[in-house]
């Protein structure tokens, strides 16, 4: 194979080797299990970055492995799935530093970091799968390794939200495999390709295509987190912070996003959706998800679950905007699938840091704490009024883009239901926001030692808050999400590459 062919399977494997490594490291090589980690993280940038480049410069990355009896594994780089890879890459680096510090001293770390890594490959294999056969492949094998993950605890409780998790992945693969193989009988092999890939003669079986469409959409609604195949997700938030981090804004919901996108655009095209009649289906599931998930987000009271019902909304903000079948609606979901994630993984690190370091789960006791670690609640500030949508922040962004697409395609009641996520956001997140910076402690939290009240000095000094392993990340990562927005009219911001991957021209 020539060297574009291998650069899509390196990208892989930088990750896939250090993790296979990892699995036989014992648990005192903290310095060995620690530079792998970093390295395939910091070459997986690496090589992303090169394929993005050469796409630019139009050249081609394909690899293809052929299995036999006319099935082929096709590893694809397309902007559509650079933009993909690029996210998790830059989130794996960052998740990596966190888990390292978040881990610290605690059992079985190789084993969490092996199947941590397996899990990024798996989701870069989903990034750059060029048909629906490799896609599922992935996709699988991204649900069979977080599995150890979200159980990595081990307690009676991560057992039995493990025993969930499973169920509904297990559910969501045998409807993915039923539509997979039922497409593949009428249509033959399904590549990804701009527009939808099906021929003319699948057409004309309108019945079957209806029942396929409305399988898969089931299928990748289940890891999208699409009501009511979403219980999984705030029952999986009992596994630690990085994992959580992971499933919400790297790998497993973004996996199911993603597979909805490659779905409508890249196997059925507009075209198709209208010709059968479907092209109402996703929109009015999506709607519902959005709203609903933000009503359930106002009555938890952990703030974990809090968050988990939030990605159920705001991730149904990207099936929103690629099923209204428009340009700026495209945009806005593809745009939303980069700003969503960096915005919920800082929030996630900072319950991480939270948890961590002051023993504080429920929403209740972080009265005040912005004065003790003002550094993870100035970067949970940030991104919990992007996720508002406060202009000019990320949020705003997407928002702004799915409502003008809304009005293009004819739909003004998208603006409704945006308005009315708006609304519960801010209902949820802005309390919040005023207890932990203008609120008074009922209690001293864990390793305090007095009871910090308003106008008190902070139990440490605010630049020793918590770890650096853990809050660095958190305040690096709050930066991206909130630079997303303020220069989302840079040449490359996401943005930019989102209208990139819809227009098919330059940034």
């Amino acid at each position: 194979m020539t060297w574009h062919a291998w650069l899509p399977v390196l990208t892989l494997l930088s990750s896939l080797v250090p993790g296979l490594v990892i699995f036989a490291l014992p648990e005192r090589s903290f310095r060995t299990r620690t530079t792998l980690n970093l390295a395939g993280a910091s070459i997986k940038l690496v090589f992303v970055t090169l394929i993005a480049r050469g796409l630019l410069a139009g050249e081609d990355f394909t690899s293809v492995l052929p299995l036999g009896a006319g099935l082929d594994l096709v590893l694809h780089a397309d902007n559509l799935s650079v933009l993909f890879a690029l996210l998790s890459a830059v989130l794996w680096f960052f998740s990596t530093i966190y888990a390292i510090g978040y881990l610290e001293g605690s059992p079985n770390r190789s084993r969490f970091f092996g199947f941590y890594s397996l899990c990024v490959s798996s989701t870069v294999g989903v990034a750059f799968a060029g048909n629906l056969l490799t896609f599922f492949f992935f996709y699988e094998a991204l649900a069979l390794a977080t599995y150890p993950l979200v159980v990595h605890r081990g307690t009676a409780a991560s057992l039995d939200a493990g025993r969930v998790y499973l169920g509904y992945t297990l559910f969501g693969s045998a409807l993915l495999l039923a539509g997979v193989l039922w497409l593949r009988s009428l249509a033959g092999p399904v590549p990804f390709v701009p527009g939808g890939s099906l021929p003319a003669t699948a057409l004309a079986h309108r019945g079957d295509l209806v029942w396929i469409f409305l399988i898969l959409v089931a299928g990748l609604g289940v890891k999208a987190a699409l009501v009511p195949l979403h219980g999984w997700l705030p029952v999986a938030m009992i596994a630690p912070a990085p994992v959580s981090a992971l499933l919400h804004a790297v790998a497993v919901v973004k996996a199911g996003a993603f597979g909805l996108i490659r779905l409508v655009n890249d196997v059925f095209g507009a075209g198709a959706l209208v010709a059968i009649g479907v092209e109402r289906v996703l929109p009015t599931v999506a709607a519902v998800t959005i709203l609903w998930g933000s009503v359930r987000a106002l009555g938890q009271t952990r703030l974990k679950r809090l968050l988990a019902y939030s990605t159920v909304s705001q991730l149904s903000y990207v099936a929103l905007g690629t099923s209204l079948l428009g340009v700026t609606a495209s945009v806005g979901g593809l745009v939303h699938l980069v700003h969503q994630g960096l915005m919920k993984i800082t929030l996630f690190f900072c319950a991480g840091n939270l948890a961590e370091t002051l023993g504080i789960q429920e929403i209740r006791d972080m009265k005040g704490v912005g004065r003790r670690m003002p550094l993870t609640m100035i970067a949970f500030t940030a991104c919990a009024l992007g996720m508002i949508g406060i202009p000019p922040l990320a949020g705003f962004v997407s928002k702004w883009y799915l409502a003008l697409g809304g009005l293009e395609t004819g739909r003004p009641w998208v603006i409704a239901v945006l308005v009315a996520s708006t609304l519960l956001n801010a209902a949820y997140f802005l309390p919040i926001i005023y207890s932990v910076w203008f609120g008074t402690p009922d209690r001293p939290w864990r390793g305090s030692s007095a009871h910090p009240t308003a106008g008190e000095p902070a139990a440490r000094p605010w630049w020793g808050e918590t770890g650096p392993l853990l809050v660095w990340p958190t305040v690096a990562v709050a930066l991206l999400a909130t630079g997303a927005g303020l220069f989302a009219n840079a040449p490359f911001s996401p943005l930019a590459w989102a209208k990139f991957i819809v227009s098919g021209g330059g940034p």
